[in-house]
């Protein structure tokens, strides 16, 4: 045998650093396995940085001193492990948006449901693997109103052996849609719930950050999208604005939209498209066959359907042609931009048009891609949703929509209060007594003419309830808009799962003519629904993942308001139908 030589010392620092390589920079990890599904390795450091938008700066929560985030990039089949350390005095949590969690419940992230938050100083390793997901999904803070500062894109690329249903695109770039105010949000959001009014709508909408020449001292930071003639460009779109639903659109060019929350659809060719606060979309954009002397601007504005203020403002950001054989084109600056058309603000004429464009969604529905919508249901559920009052504090005048009542939000008439523990423990560990009760109505305690005349009596009851679902349970759920305190539409997160959109309407839903129009061949496929302004949306799931799942409205104010409630899924009888333990940093309270 020959003699064993120990590795060199450039040997050894050369093994180092690739492996280093593979956890910073986990696209490395896309070359070196083939065929395997891989391990990605992130690090959060949650901390303060100083950020300029609007002539304004200000000290910022942050990811890694980002804003937006740090990408996160994975194959569908991954594993992926983010340690997240806490060095500002908030405390924070990290949601994994859309992310199914299969048996990984712990790394959720929403605050007091499947964790106690990280507190400052503190450390939690979020772990989980992607299971049957592969698209466009983002990662936010879940806890009071850091996610306006603290969210990031998701990126889910298909197995090494699997391909897009579509044509390759020549590139892929992601567009993030977010809220930027001027002042400390969570200052806003601490004067809405003392003094029970609506908060103060945010100065800007932002493109990657960046809120674009339309807003007064931002030309310079504007998102620009350069392209080549003649390509094909894969754009990932998402929503982390706060409160706004957002149209968006690219001046004098139509798209194709092919994926949704995640999931392949039937393509959709438009010139404009709706996300809620939640949604992500994939969609595809073909660039002219020859380079345009002008430059076009890319819109997102507001889509608003309640009472209150909002803000009325448009991001814009730039689409520009490459054209190198012409040097007098490359200072896009100088070139004329066309201005795209975008829906009026008239409710009733967009509201249509929503109704109009989200109907058009159906899943691929074929073999390799099938739409698993179940036929049948056990439970049936049917829940009211919107704005209601709270009792003002005895001794205190109140600036809700009386001088004696706060606004509050809920589902069919609870308004969900936090808890000081999570309640996937106090479930794991059996001790809920005293934590949260599971005596959650299936149907309204009091029924009204839901989107007719409202009723006298607009107070909201209080407390912390769950629905208890055995496991493998098929659920359909129908959300109905309220008129309480106006028709409003509230785009709605389901924690845990992906559902099947399989009926919508205006008007009261109606269990005698309603379910015969459900479409149960090839309803899409989501995570965040839009319940209709003055109207009802049914869903349909299977509860085939234990542990508790939060339900809520993805408007952060409707969210803080009370608008949430939990779903337990308990433990099936196999082993990959349990809930594991805990992990030993779980954060305590």
């Amino acid at each position: 045998m020959g003699a064993y030589l120990p590795p060199s010392p450039t040997f050894i620092v050369a093994f180092l650093f690739a492996i280093a390589s593979l956890s910073a920079f986990p696209e490395v990890a896309f070359a070196t396995s083939k065929h395997a599904s891989v391990t990605r390795h992130y690090k959060f450091d949650i901390k303060l940085k100083n950020v300029t938008r609007l002539c304004h700066t200000k000290a910022i929560v942050t990811v890694n001193g980002k804003f937006p985030g740090p990408r996160i990039i994975a194959r569908e089949g991954d594993r992926v492990i983010v340690k997240v350390v806490n060095h500002v005095s908030n405390n924070i949590t990290i949601h994994w948006h859309g992310i199914r969690q299969l048996q990984s419940g712990w790394a959720d992230g929403p605050s007091y449901i499947t964790q106690c938050p990280i507190q400052t100083g503190q450390s939690y390793v979020y772990n989980f693997t992607i299971v049957g997901q592969r698209g466009t999904l983002f990662w936010h803070a879940h806890i009071t109103w850091l996610r306006a500062t603290v969210y990031g894109p998701l990126i889910i690329l298909p197995k090494h052996n699997a391909s897009y249903p579509f044509a390759k695109p020549h590139k892929e770039v992601p567009i993030i849609f977010g809220e930027w105010w001027n002042a400390d949000p969570e200052a806003v959001l601490q004067q809405s719930l003392q003094t029970g009014a609506g908060p103060n709508v945010s100065d800007a909408y932002t493109f990657n950050g960046l809120p674009g020449p339309l807003y007064n001292c931002s030309q310079k930071d504007t998102f620009r999208l350069k392209v080549k003639p003649g390509k094909t460009y894969l754009l990932r779109l998402i929503n982390a604005a706060l409160n706004d639903e957002l149209f968006f659109t690219i001046a004098n060019h139509t798209f194709t939209i092919v994926e949704t929350d995640a999931i392949y659809i039937k393509p959709i060719k438009t010139n404009i498209l709706l996300l809620t606060p939640g949604q992500t979309t994939n969609i595809l954009l073909k660039t002219k066959p020859q380079a345009p002397n002008t430059t076009f601007f890319i819109l997102a504005k507001p889509y608003f359907t309640g009472m209150g203020t909002f803000d009325n403002t448009t991001v814009a950001g730039i689409l520009e042609y490459e054209n190198p054989s012409n040097s007098s084109s490359t200072n896009s600056n100088n070139l004329p931009t066309f201005k795209p058309f975008l829906p009026p603000l008239n409710a009733s004429i967009t509201t249509s048009f929503v109704m109009n464009f989200t109907r058009k969604f159906r899943s691929l529905a074929n073999a390799q891609f099938p739409a698993n919508v179940p036929q049948t249901v056990q439970k049936k559920f049917f829940f009211t949703v919107g704005l209601g009052t709270s009792r003002c504090p005895k001794n205190q005048t109140c600036q809700g929509p009386t001088n004696s009542s706060k606004f509050a939000a809920s589902i069919s008439n609870f308004s969900f209060a936090l808890p000081t523990t999570a309640l996937l423990q106090a479930h794991f560990f059996g001790k809920s007594n005293g934590v949260y009760t599971t005596d959650f109505p299936s149907f309204p305690l009091h029924q009204f003419n839901y989107t007719g005349t409202p009723p006298n009596n607009t107070l909201a009851s209080n407390g912390t309830k769950a629905v208890v679902l055995p496991f493998n349970t098929s659920v359909e759920v129908v959300l109905q808009d309220t008129s309480i305190l106006g028709a409003e539409s509230h785009p709605l997160h389901l924690h845990g799962f992906n559902f099947f959109i399989v009926g919508q309407g205006f008007g009261n839903f109606d269990s005698n003519k309603d379910p015969a129009k459900y479409n149960l061949v090839d309803p899409v496929e989501r995570n965040t629904v839009g319940v209709p302004a003055g109207g009802w949306v049914a869903i349909r799931f299977l509860a085939d993942n234990p542990g508790v799942w939060l339900m809520h409205c993805h408007f952060d104010i409707h969210l803080s308001w009370g608008l949430r409630m939990a779903w337990v899924v308990q433990d099936g009888k196999l082993p990959n139908q349990k809930l594991p333990p805990p992990p030993l940093d779980l954060p305590k309270c």
